[in-house]
């Protein structure tokens, strides 16, 4: 019995041995990211009746995961022929990023992943002008300027890549899925803030970012080494030891 036990205890410190020699550790820096997106600015510069203006704060919670909190401002003109159309808001997105990469890969300077989001919008929306034909003739009319409150899902994948210390560029992909425009299912909004036109239930967009990154915390996370696979030799040569 004794024997049994001694036996027992000495499997278990190797298994331990074998499980701890496949495995490494390496020191993983956590950070608080702030930054702004450069394509708004860059379209104001060419459109004048579309400013978008937009930034973010995020906290790495582990090696894996961050929390995020967007923000920004929208002032959208649009006119055609038979009518004009203001909006101007803000909005907010709040929700988490996924890293995809290996801890040993991006050591907190490289990030390819996927975010997920929650969006609200707050904004003012008025047609000061528009046209319409009936059976009299032409009549022109508005609508008056009201407070709406939109809603809306997001789906944002990305890269990132540190090129400086404690600097960060890279581009995010969004896909937005419309919730509510703050209209009503009969009227929707042409256009507001975060989510684009109102129109489509879903929006697609892009984003490039420039980013500063604030170490606060290192932390240790196990590194997992594959093992190398034993090929068809080996295991006949150990089946062929295992008979002799």
């Amino acid at each position: 019995m004794r024997k049994t036990y001694v036996s027992s205890i000495s499997f278990l410190i190797l298994l331990s041995s074998g499980i701890l020699s496949a495995q490494d550790t390496i020191q993983f820096p956590l950070k608080v990211r702030a930054g702004f997106d450069a394509v708004g600015p860059g379209i104001y510069i060419t459109d004048k009746n579309n400013l978008n203006i937009e930034g973010f704060v995020s906290k790495d919670r582990n090696e894996k995961m961050a929390y995020v909190l967007e923000g920004g401002y929208s002032n959208y003109k649009f006119s055609q022929y038979n009518f004009d159309y203001l909006s101007s808001g803000v909005f907010a997105r709040v929700g988490v990023d996924f890293n995809l990469l290996k801890p040993e890969v991006s050591m907190g300077k490289y990030w390819a992943g996927i975010g997920l989001r929650y969006g609200l919008s707050i904004y003012k929306a008025e047609t000061p002008f528009y046209k319409h034909e009936n059976y009299w003739g032409d009549a022109a009319s508005s609508i008056p300027s009201s407070g709406r409150i939109g809603h809306f899902l997001e789906v944002a994948p990305g890269v990132k890549t540190e090129l400086f210390k404690n600097f960060s560029m890279g581009w995010t992909v969004r896909l937005r899925f419309l919730v509510s425009g703050g209209g009503g299912k009969d009227l929707r909004p042409i256009y507001f803030p975060g989510f684009g036109s109102g129109g489509n239930m879903v929006n697609a967009g892009i984003g490039y970012y420039l980013t500063w990154n604030i170490p606060f915390k290192t932390i240790r996370v196990i590194k997992k080494i594959e093992l190398p696979e034993e090929t068809d030799e080996e295991e006949s040569e150990v089946s062929q030891q295992g008979y002799r």
